[in-house]
């Protein structure tokens, strides 16, 4: 990773229950469920007990019911549950924060009465009564006969229960394509189908347009070539149950990028072997300024005047008190770095205003990937997972995206030692030269308002590394120490 992940804490209202189409079930679940849901990397609330389950929906992909006419051996028949599940956790309660009805998670659950030994590792336990009672079940994406279910349901616009599959009819999905679990997700799980097509799965769902799909579909509107369209993509439809939003993207099937190299990869194997990364940061910067330009043309703007930057400068503001006050380490540069938000503010007070629009919400090396060709693509659409939807979906300044990828050059800098500062510098010019030929602005005209996104990503990032990788603390804090003596560095023409 080129960054600091994040956990999750958004929050959604809870359905009402719903009627399990085979009575008992999530009862006979819940205490293997207990036990395996908070080892996954993808579980948002990791450690804290949890207290039980909610049914939110659940469907049988493949009957997992013996059948009379079923003559094979017990141990090859296999059954697909899908099921969103929410899991109840306690909370320490927050003022004014409303009350959190717990995560929401989608399990793709393996059923059979015995598990051959290649499906070992995806075991989840044994059933002891219930409906499934003496059966096995295990984490079905590891079971390449169950993957297949999931393409043919996307490929042939299936509807089954509440879950309805959706495509792009002008792009083929072949039958047969074998598939592969990609092993090294966090937040979310994803299949390559014949390196033709991979299929992401969203782990934690929440009611709502996810910008993992929103966006993409309209920039291929726009016919934007920096970002894979979606091919097809599978929606749980929970009008039945009276939710508040009853529309949950739970998967988005989009073109394979076979042969291509991951941004944040490529970064430090250029970088060990000091080959020169400029032109290829260069050419990142106007793949990131192409895919804005198409986000403006397609979806509204707005501008933001002197409440709006009020509102920012004030959140900026509240994490930095939150993070000095939780890492003793950050408080010598907190004076330092509240000048970053207090410029903002100054120029807000002034009559300043910005154009605010809808962006990538999480973009760094990570989410990039060259082709063999040397053209670059935007992957990652969803934001950052922390976030509540809405405040994902929310229009803002470009600044943020370009921030985001001036710390990850950082980042990436810093994973030799003694750090390769100068590396850095050149690739963050590099960028911002590269944003500038496509979009004719160069986001360092602006030193402001990219002082202040950095400086807020830099926070975040102190945070995330003292509670989860402090080895790793070190780089955020000289990115502090430069944003708050030498509000300069890095952001003039």
């Amino acid at each position: 990773m080129s960054e600091a992940a994040t956990h999750s804490t958004a929050t959604s209202p809870a359905p009402p229950p719903v009627a399990e189409p085979m009575p008992g079930l999530l009862a006979s679940l819940d205490p293997l469920l207990r036990e395996w849901l908070p080892r996954q990397r993808w579980f948002a609330g990791k450690g804290r007990p949890v207290t039980g389950f909610g049914l939110v929906a659940a469907t049988e992909l493949l009957p997992v019911a013996a059948r009379p006419d079923d003559t094979r051996p017990g141990g090859a028949k296999a059954g697909l549950l899908h099921l969103l599940v929410r899991a109840h956790q306690p909370l320490v309660p927050t003022q004014g924060a409303p009350a959190h009805p717990g995560d929401c998670y989608q399990l793709l659950l393996g059923v059979r009465e015995t598990l051959p030994p290649r499906l070992a590792p995806a075991l989840i336990g044994h059933v002891t009564d219930g409906p499934l009672a003496g059966r096995t079940v295990y984490e079905g994406l590891h079971d390449p006969r169950l993957a297949d279910v999931l393409l043919e349901a996307l490929r042939t616009e299936a509807h089954i229960g509440d879950l309805r599959c959706e495509r792009d009819t002008r792009l083929a999905i072949p039958e047969g394509l074998v598939p592969r679990l990609v092993t090294s997700e966090q937040s979310n799980s994803s299949i390559v189908y014949g390196d033709t097509f991979i299929l992401k799965l969203f782990r934690r769902v929440v009611p709502g347009a996810n910008p993992d799909l929103e966006l993409p579909l309209t920039l291929s509107r726009e016919e934007c070539p920096r970002v894979p369209a979606p091919a097809a993509w599978m929606v749980a439809d929970l009008s039945r149950t009276a939710a508040p939003d009853s529309h949950h993207v739970l998967g988005v099937l989009q073109p394979f990028l076979h042969g291509a190299a991951d941004g944040w990869e490529l970064a430090l194997s250029m970088l060990a072997k000091g080959e020169d990364f400029t032109a290829e940061a260069r050419a990142l910067g106007r793949a990131t300024a192409e895919v804005h330009t198409a986000l403006t043309r397609a979806l509204p703007t707005v501008t933001l005047g002197r409440p709006q930057l009020e509102s920012l400068v004030a959140g900026m503001t509240e994490r930095l008190e939150a993070a000095a006050q939780a890492v003793p380490a950050l408080r010598p540069y907190a004076p330092g770095l509240h000048t970053a938000f207090e410029a903002l503010a100054d120029l807000a007070a002034e009559g300043r205003t910005w154009t605010a629009q809808r962006i990538h919400g999480d973009l760094h090396l990570g989410q990039c990937l060259r082709d063999p060709g040397g053209e670059w693509s935007l992957i990652d659409f969803e934001g950052e997972p922390s976030k509540p939807l809405a405040e994902r979906r929310m229009p803002q300044p470009v600044a943020r995206d370009i921030a985001g990828m001036l710390r990850s050059f950082d980042y990436a800098a810093h994973s030799l030692q003694p750090p390769a500062a100068d590396w850095a510098t050149v690739c963050r010019a590099a960028y911002c030269s590269g944003y500038a030929d496509v979009a004719g602005d160069d986001p360092r005209t602006d030193p402001v308002l990219l002082r202040a996104y950095e400086t807020d990503k830099a926070v975040y990032e102190v945070l995330y590394e003292a509670r989860h990788r402090p080895d790793w603390l070190p780089v955020p804090l000289a990115a502090v120490h430069r944003l708050a003596t030498d509000p300069g560095a890095d952001t003039t023409p």
